[in-house]
């Protein structure tokens, strides 16, 4: 498992996968990413601390990734982030949080309150009934306004059975009126119900990937682990 990374383009910054207790949600039919956790909290501050070491703040600007939310961290994690980024020189940190998490966010602001925050949300899609229906993330909300209004990033799912063109170019659109920034994720096949569908995929590469690929607000993974972390 890579748990540390560089990310050289559009948005430089550093790249850690930590542990935490694990996603508390766990009903998205597409993840199995929720597997990567663990209930011991001294021991993943332990193995938080070796990846976190890896820091070197070239970039003053760092992403926290985590199977779930940064509420699922362990505090001395949390406090070992804030120590790292002051000593580094890390202006910018981003966080990701389930939706349900929101009314946390503006005490997370005020703690980290040093550095520039940006919460990175995992929307998948701005389509209700299918985020809802067939994704079953949990976002009981229609407005794209509200939904982004504790939020700075969205993560979006594309290559899905029912997803077109069409439907992912309205995302897409939606994320960059909405958000500072988007990343656009390819599903992948992993162990969940729900496996990559080829028309859609081949949709998004031959129509929208050219379209958004030097977009500097928008990342693209074509493969999850195109980030260099994970496994």
């Amino acid at each position: 498992m890579e748990r540390y990374s560089i990310i050289p383009e559009k948005n430089k910054r550093e790249i850690v996968l930590l542990r935490g207790s694990g996603c508390v949600y766990k009903k998205c039919t597409f993840c199995d990413y929720y597997t990567d956790s663990c209930d011991n909290s001294h021991e993943n501050y332990l193995l938080n601390k070796s990846v976190l070491e890896q820091v070197t703040g070239q970039y003053g600007n760092l992403e926290v990734i985590n199977s779930g939310s940064v509420f699922e961290l362990d505090q001395n994690t949390l406090e070992l982030i804030k120590g790292i980024c002051h000593r580094k020189k890390i202006s910018t940190i981003h966080f990701e949080s389930h939706y349900l998490y929101r009314n946390k966010i503006p005490a997370l602001r005020e703690a980290f309150s040093d550095f520039d925050l940006k919460m990175k949300l995992g929307l998948e899609t701005f389509d209700y009934d299918f985020r809802e229906a067939v994704l079953h993330k949990g976002i009981n909300e229609k407005n794209p306004a509200v939904i982004a209004e504790h939020f700075d990033e969205a993560n979006f799912l594309f290559g899905i059975n029912g997803q077109t063109a069409d439907s992912m170019k309205h995302d897409i659109e939606l994320g960059l009126k909405y958000f500072e920034r988007i990343c656009l994720n390819i599903m992948c096949s992993n162990t969940s119900g729900v496996s990559p569908d080829k028309d859609s995929i081949k949709a998004f590469t031959e129509q929208l990937y050219p379209v958004y690929k030097d977009n500097e607000r928008v990342d693209i993974l074509i493969n999850n682990t195109d980030f260099g972390v994970g496994d």
